[in-house]
């Protein structure tokens, strides 16, 4: 499968999505003009993912998904949290999959958003003090 890679820009963040690595990660600042266009394909991607695993007779990837964000927008969080459901889904089909919430020391409020995610699904996150 096709990694999915972006840029980071300075409203949107850094995504690597590579399966053959494999490497899950977003990071940096969220706040795109269009969060759903953003979004969209990172979600999308997921889902085919998840479908090819699926159809491997032993997964045997590790998924480990990091978020890094040093700030994102009350519409980004919506996205965030899809694709938490998303992950929570891969660890309801037996997935192996980790998901770290990683936050400055000084970022309060990032670990609570962290944590407040965390209430909302099934699997549970890893929290880095960076």
């Amino acid at each position: 499968m096709n990694p999915l890679k972006i840029e980071a820009t300075e409203f949107s963040p850094t995504v690597i999505l590579s399966s053959e690595i494999p490497r899950f990660e977003i990071s940096g600042e969220s706040r795109p003009e269009n969060t759903g266009k953003f979004y969209t394909p990172i979600i999308e991607w997921l889902t085919q993912y998840k479908q090819v695993l699926s159809n491997e007779s032993t997964p045997d990837k590790k998924i480990v998904f990091e978020f890094k964000f040093d700030y994102f927008n009350s519409t980004s969080a919506k996205y965030i949290m899809d694709i938490l459901y998303q992950l929570d889904t891969f660890k309801a089909a037996g997935l192996d999959t980790l998901i770290k919430w990683y936050y400055d020391a000084m970022d309060d409020d990032m670990k609570e958003a962290g944590e407040e995610f965390a209430k909302l699904i099934k699997s549970p996150i890893e929290f880095i003090e960076k």
